[in-house]
């Protein structure tokens, strides 16, 4: 059974989404997409991007989880403080 979770970091740029997704594509067992930002008005000030789509395979286990959220953790302590 595949798992799947929203990830949202607002304001985020693009660039620094694509390198998370990227990222996280080397955990075993985990598929990342982007996804597309749903406003009809672009705003400079917003990320082009609405966040994440993280889903988890079935023979993905719980250090692939830890690792995901580690990561996560990464981005989040060295971007956030920024925004």
């Amino acid at each position: 059974m595949e798992t799947k979770e929203k990830i949202e970091f607002a304001g985020l740029p693009l660039t620094v989404y694509r390198e998370i997704a990227a990222h996280l594509r080397q955990v075993d067992g985990v598929e990342v997409d982007l996804i597309p930002q749903s406003s009809q008005q672009f705003d400079y000030n917003q990320s082009q991007v609405g966040g994440l789509s993280i889903s988890w395979t079935a023979n993905s286990g719980s250090d692939s989880r830890q690792q995901v959220y580690q990561i996560l953790a990464y981005y989040q302590n060295r971007y956030m403080n920024l925004i």
